[in-house]
């Protein structure tokens, strides 16, 4: 009898995680930066996750975007039971799980019958079966409407390449006894660290992998566990892909990753030229993925790609919000992008984010800023808000209308997720109304924002609060790769923690709504 797992990892769950990339309005402001049309309204649409994990990404933006009918499966039990339970204890209607394959989830009666505005799946493609790939291109076929979105993401040809012989080695150690499979982990790991203690040509003549390895070792063996060592694991060349999902109609918008949409962050001039040479688009993507060593994809593909006009973009580029995700004085004017660091223009960025500084407000609103309006071009523009939120530095926001009921939703969500942090750390994102996605939060963070809720306002409060649930379940503090013993030492750095949310996060929590 055929394994319910299918060669997918079962001993150990998923990690929990929120992938900024799921986010509506960031696949929106993807496609209008390509030029193309986003068909679904964002505040009401239909929403379909394929292999959710544990449903954490699926739970936040449902209390985020409470006008959005949110339907998502996974093939493991315990994942769907507890993103079940996360859903109920934050009082979410709007999200549906479901414990099915996927060829038994495009048959499920409570799916909404005209379809799906978007069908996500993060990480999933290059982790299971070709037969499992092939259910999920039949799910998409017979599901996403007309002008809707798929968000895929996938191990990519040719960055994996060298790393393909170590990931063999693993998993080929790690079958060869039986049990849980979190101490095979550690054998197989332990294994492939002799043969490069001893020099193995294989690491001597890839000298990424020593240093890969190196970092591997201390991970969180649920995190090793399904990213390496399923049965089933498939890097793609990008055109594969394309061309999978184009004989279901879906055409190629993009990456979610916005910074991959600048050129001159990405790509010396020579590769820029060399890239934009190629004519045909699918090869030109190919030629990118060479060009970078590409690891990994987010893309976003649509079924009846509709371009904009230079009027009908500017038209969504000028009613769309923005806001910063960071304090105004931590946002650097360095970017990392794929060809190494590259400098911003001061005299258009320093005016752009001191608007922003204000609070959310529209592009419209922006070029009412004497300060941007008269000194940045329309191109230099657009082309900073790519990049800002790019850098993760500025999120694309929703409308304001609507903003009271997802404030409410987002509050109840915030607090179930805070009230696990007296437990735990395994969930470390909070829900914005104002952006209707996800920004990050330490444990520490969010035992400060209970603290808050329940009243002790001053800082120099939270420490001793946060030390109160702490210290029972016997935690103590890393600093510098070291644990804090004395009880003394982990107060206090308690409280230089809580100094720096009050002077980094506070301002953020306020701007974009985020509360308990």
């Amino acid at each position: 009898m055929k394994h319910w797992t299918s060669g997918y990892v079962d001993g150990l769950d998923y990690t929990h995680g929120f992938y900024r990339g799921l986010t509506p309005a960031i696949m929106a402001l993807a496609a209008l930066s390509r030029g193309r049309r986003f068909a679904p309204s964002l505040g009401n649409l239909t929403y379909c996750e394929l292999g959710c994990g544990q449903g954490f990404s699926a739970n936040l933006l449902a209390a985020a975007n409470p006008g959005i009918e949110i339907h998502a499966n996974d093939f493991n039990p315990a994942h769907v039971v507890g993103a079940q339970a996360l859903a109920q204890e934050a009082g979410l209607k709007n999200v549906h799980f479901y414990e099915h394959s996927f060829a038994d989830f495009a048959d499920e009666p409570a799916l909404p019958a005209e379809g799906f505005d978007i069908i996500a799946l993060h990480g999933i493609y290059s982790w299971i079966s070709a037969e499992a790939r092939g259910d999920v291109v039949d799910f998409i076929s017979r599901k996403l409407k007309p002008g809707g979105i798929v968000y895929i993401s996938f191990n990519t040809l040719p960055g994996w390449a060298p790393a393909m012989p170590l990931r063999r080695i693993l998993v080929d150690q790690a079958a060869r006894t039986s049990g849980p499979i979190a101490p095979r982990i550690d054998e197989a790991l332990k294994f492939a660290e002799s043969l490069m203690k001893a020099n193995a040509g294989y690491f001597l003549q890839n000298p990424n992998m020593a240093p890969r390895l190196t970092k591997m070792l201390p991970m969180s063996r649920n995190y090793l566990a399904h990213e390496y060592f399923n049965r089933d694991w498939t890097p793609f060349y990008f055109e594969d892909v394309a061309n999978e999902l184009s004989a279901v109609k879906l055409t190629h918008v993009g990456s979610v990753n916005l910074l991959d949409h600048i050129d001159d962050v990405s790509l010396t001039d020579a590769q820029a030229a060399l890239v934009n040479a190629e004519t045909d688009p699918l090869r030109r993507e190919v030629l990118r993925d060479f060009v970078v060593n590409e690891q990994f994809r987010t893309d976003i593909f649509v079924k009846g790609a509709l371009p904009h006009s230079f009027r009908s973009a500017a038209g969504v580029w000028l009613n769309t919000r923005f806001a910063l995700s960071l304090q105004r004085n931590d946002v650097s004017m360095t970017v990392k992008g794929r060809r190494g660091a590259t400098e911003l223009y001061e005299h258009i960025y320093e005016p752009i984010l001191d608007a922003f500084a204000v609070g959310p407000m529209t592009v419209r609103q922006l070029l009412g800023v004497p300060e941007v309006g008269a000194a940045v071009s329309w191109e230099q523009l657009t082309r900073a808000l790519t990049v800002l939120v790019g850098t993760n530095c500025l999120e694309p926001c929703l409308p304001e209308e609507g903003e009271e009921e997802r404030l409410l939703a987002c509050q109840a969500f915030n607090r179930t997720v805070c009230r696990r942090a007296e437990e735990s750390d395994d969930l470390q994102f909070l829900a914005s109304p104002v952006t209707g996605g996800g920004i990050g939060f330490d444990r520490f963070e969010q035992l400060f924002l209970l603290a808050i809720s329940e009243g002790q306002t001053d800082p120099a409060q939270w420490p001793a609060f946060a030390w109160s649930i702490l210290a029972p379940q016997g935690y103590r503090l890393l600093k510098d790769g070291r644990t804090i013993d004395d009880v003394e030492d982990n107060v206090a750095e308690l409280a230089v923690r809580a100094e720096r949310f009050k002077s980094s996060k506070l301002a953020v929590c306020a701007s974009l709504k985020i509360g308990l």
